[in-house]
């Protein structure tokens, strides 16, 4: 685990906000010197703290109107090689190995319900795939998953 103070959290904070801001503009926006900004902002990329700079995109206005939330169970001991199979996969935005009944939960985004029951039945051929259950979202609530620190 990497160890951040309160300089770094405020770069962070200020990259979520807005990832193309200059490191001049942050500077001036946490009122410290641009080269702690450019340094800082250089070491947390060299840690892997920083893995990406991106955009939220709308997927709604995108014509992907339906996300579903699957679950997934395997058997044989394959989990890492089923779900490097899944990750590959287009609609595919989360892959998450989980505790409970199911091994696995995806999170996708799709254009319509024929899009979706293609996804469906493409991970039920999979190896190792028993079974599927879908959750298709009715209201999004929140999707962000930019936390400060």
């Amino acid at each position: 685990m990497l160890n951040i103070d309160e300089i770094d959290r405020n770069i962070l904070n200020e990259y979520l906000k807005d990832s193309r801001l200059s490191f001049r503009e942050i500077a001036k926006r946490i009122d410290v010197a641009v080269g702690t900004v450019l340094s800082r902002t250089r070491k947390m990329e060299k840690d892997g703290l920083i893995k990406n700079y991106t955009v939220l995109l709308n997927y709604e206005k995108l014509g992907y109107p339906l996300t579903a939330i699957t679950e997934v169970t395997i058997s044989k001991g394959k989990l890492v090689e089923v779900e490097k199979e899944i990750s590959k996969l287009s609609p595919t935005c989360a892959v998450y190995d989980v505790t409970g009944f199911a091994d696995v939960l995806i999170i996708g985004k799709f254009k319509n319900r024929k899009e979706l029951s293609f996804f469906t039945k493409t991970l039920l051929a999979l190896n190792y795939v028993e079974r599927t259950n879908t959750h298709l979202v009715l209201d999004t609530v929140k999707e962000d998953f930019r936390m400060i620190p």
